[in-house]
């Protein structure tokens, strides 16, 4: 292989969820909410919830380990582990230094991204830089949150949404002349819309009139803006491969909201049988929720070498991206 030809395909797949499950009937008890309600809204039945002690950095390390696995590479061989996060353990050390120790990736470099539910796409694409530039050969993403660490159970708004877990992908150098691998991807953000999603007292600005260190959201303004940016980056991507909608074998998007997930398909021209939805079983884990679907949909056998896979995510900040790959 050449610097030339180099480019990043996914080699190993992981997940990690919590055994404890949180179902709609149980939130009817806690706040005034309903199962039709919240099924017809956003689809979701069931959402995992991290055990006492259970943290975003066990959960990663389970994920990462099993993706270790699936393509067969031991963990002294990573180069760089990325973990996108919007609730570490501890802002330092990182929830990348946490996982890279409970690995044993000594020889790895190590870091957090924080990009809210695109962080999954963020990290896919600096692993992609990373892989073609040729100073590295295998990139660990992870994406894990405790999302109810920061959930006020007394807002049923948003309380109904999130939910616990981590995926995990191994990003690995891939001649590129066959035509595989990341062909396509697109990054974007806007700070303008920064007061529609928040978490207010997560740093050193105090927030005096917040009441605690919770999830805030605007969801009817975050609605709208999420399906019109993913549906330009989705299609940007697939412009940029030279593909079209009838190419694209799997669109994964964000499980945030089963209307967000109807209407970019719907934009994109992607058939409801060529998108895979999990949001009923694990509602929103943020970052992890594209990664976590993807090691389901290998698991399904929902991709064949040649596919064309499809990511697409929206989350705080306000961020956005896509990918596009071909499955090899």
């Amino acid at each position: 292989m050449t610097m030339q030809t180099l480019t990043a395909q996914i080699s190993g797949v992981g997940k990690a969820l919590p055994e404890r499950r949180l179902t709609n009937a149980d939130l009817e008890k806690m706040v005034d909410t309903s199962d039709e309600w919240i099924t017809k809204r956003v689809g979701i039945k069931e959402r995992r919830i991290a055990a006492e002690g259970e943290y975003t950095s066990h959960l990663g390390a389970r994920a990462a380990a099993d993706a270790l696995a699936m393509a067969g590479v031991p963990a002294s061989e990573v180069d760089l582990i990325l973990v996108a996060t919007s609730t570490p353990d501890t802002v330092y050390p990182s929830a990348a230094c946490l996982i890279q120790k409970a690995l044993g990736a000594t020889r790895a470099g190590v870091l957090d991204i924080s990009a809210a539910c695109t962080g999954f796409i963020y990290g896919a694409s600096l692993a992609t830089g990373m892989i073609r530039s040729g100073l590295m050969r295998q990139v660990l993403v992870v994406a894990a949150e405790v999302n109810t660490s920061v959930v006020n159970w007394k807002d049923r708004d948003t309380c109904i949404l999130f939910g616990d877990g981590a995926g995990a992908a191994l990003f690995s150098a891939h001649d590129a002349s066959d035509g595989r691998g990341v062909l396509a991807l697109r990054l974007g953000g806007d700070g303008e819309y920064a007061p529609l999603l928040n978490l207010p007292n997560s740093g050193c600005r105090p927030f005096p009139d917040a009441p605690g260190r919770y999830i805030v959201m605007q969801g009817n303004e975050v609605f709208k803006q999420a399906v019109r940016n993913m549906a330009e980056c989705g299609a940007d991507v697939l412009a940029q491969a030279g593909l079209t909608a009838a190419d694209v074998s799997l669109l994964i998007p964000h499980q945030a909201n089963i209307r967000i997930i109807d209407a970019v398909a719907t934009r994109l021209g992607v058939p409801p049988e060529r998108v895979f939805v999990n949001i009923e079983k694990y509602g929103n884990t943020s970052a992890a929720t594209i990664p976590i679907a993807l090691c389901e949909a290998v698991e399904q056998g929902r991709l064949k070498p040649g596919d064309v896979l499809v990511i697409d995510a929206f989350g705080a900040g306000l961020t956005w991206g896509a990918l596009a790959l071909r499955w090899g």
